[in-house]
């Protein structure tokens, strides 16, 4: 059981680090093209609609951050799903800290930001941007130390993401969803239901009828107002995780068969859509607009003293114990690791700001506190750890 636990970790772990360098390639190409000749092409292509055959249709943008990020929740709600029902967060002993390390990594960003924008009740709106950690690139950092860290420390790391990736989704479902039209919600809740109805009548284990379903739950879910990725989400908790005759369920198959799509195409393309900023007419006085510098502090210093401050209070107070192998410092490397924010970060921010001068800032400033987390939380931990000794030399 354990090991087929660990060899499930190793390729979860292979294929989020694989995704953060494509993420990186995305990132870095959307800059260099919105600051070249062919800026206009990028914006054309994201930003505006098309029409065929006199219907137009919505924007590539909106596909992407509505439709492709839908899967990518999809996903989310999976993972999280499997991880309450036989991996790490099933046993309480082992919720205890990362919980409460992704509490506190949620709420201090989200408080500097709100200190700086406090009064601007359209900046304000950005609150939750900082309080994001992305598991791909957080996990990707951690990786490149290779065995210098334990298995637990990645495991805690791993834990604390998916728990901020289900505390975004429930800050995206109170906070940045539209008004509700409650035809739609009924329609949505119907839909909801039947893959449940559908697998204990006729124990249908085809992930084709599933992702059908899936269609029709995210059209309801966008028309009902709250935003069209949270189907992904509700999908995810009701595709059974009963073994089939093979010994497969509809959830693992469904797992497996989304994660390297995901990886590799889905996050990369919202990547090179999100984060494209042109730096001209900029200066680096921008920094020190509310937006960008509560952004940055929160990603960078929020992170370190909510995940860090709050993991030691638990610690301390007995409630849980350090991750076997972890020393301090090296909890002081994830939580650094932490303040990656990135994917989770531009997609809270293109929900909270419509306008592109905003959404320039919010680029920037996600991009620049993930790159100063990711090397300063790497240096840490490499410093912090030795590399171990081969067994040759030690016996």
């Amino acid at each position: 059981m354990l090991n087929s636990f660990l060899k499930a970790f190793d390729k979860f772990i292979k294929l989020e680090s694989a995704s953060s360098i494509l993420l990186l390639l995305g990132a870095v190409f959307a800059l260099l093209i919105s600051n070249s000749a062919w800026e206009h092409l990028y914006a054309d292509l994201l930003h505006h609609p098309f029409t065929i055959s006199n219907l137009e249709i919505k924007p590539l943008e909106f596909w992407i951050n509505d439709g492709l990020m839908a899967l990518f929740f999809l996903l989310v709600g999976l993972e999280l799903k499997r991880e309450m029902l036989e991996g790490q967060l099933s046993e309480p002993s082992q919720v205890i800290l990362p919980t409460i390390a992704a509490v506190g990594g949620m709420a201090v960003p989200a408080l500097i930001y709100v200190a700086f924008n406090w009064g601007n009740p359209i900046t304000l709106n950005g609150w939750a941007i900082p309080s994001a950690t992305d598991i791909a690139f957080s996990l990707g950092v951690l990786t490149l130390l290779g065995s210098r860290v334990p298995v637990s420390l990645k495991l805690f790391l791993m834990a604390l993401a998916i728990i901020d990736d289900l505390g975004a989704i429930v800050i995206i479902a109170l906070f940045y969803s539209g008004e509700l039209q409650l035809t739609y919600l009924a329609f949505a809740a119907i839909t909801l239901a039947l893959p449940s109805i559908l697998f204990h009548w006729k124990k249908i284990h085809s992930l084709t009828v599933y992702l059908i379903i899936g269609l029709f739950l995210w059209f309801f879910v966008l028309k009902s107002g709250i935003h069209a990725t949270l189907a992904g989400v509700a999908l995810a908790f009701v595709i059974p995780n009963e073994k089939d005759s093979h010994g497969h369920s509809p959830l693992h198959r469904l797992e497996e068969g989304l994660h390297p799509w995901v990886a590799y195409a889905i996050l990369p393309i919202f990547a090179f859509a999100n984060s494209g900023v042109s730096f001209e007419g900029m200066g680096l006085d921008i920094l020190w607009e509310s937006v960008p510098l509560g952004i940055v502090l929160g990603l960078f210093f929020g992170k370190q003293l909510g995940v860090f401050g709050l993991t030691w209070l638990a610690i301390k107070l007995g409630i849980a114990k350090l991750p076997e192998g972890a020393s301090w410092i090296t909890v002081y490397g994830v939580s650094i690791l932490c303040g990656i924010g990135f994917t989770m970060s531009f997609f809270i921010g293109s929900l909270a700001f419509t306008a592109p001068e905003y959404m320039n800032q919010v680029r920037l400033a996600v991009l620049l506190a993930s790159l100063i987390a990711a090397v300063v939380g790497y240096l840490v931990l490499f410093l912090a750890t030795k590399k171990p000794e081969p067994m040759e030399r030690i016996l």
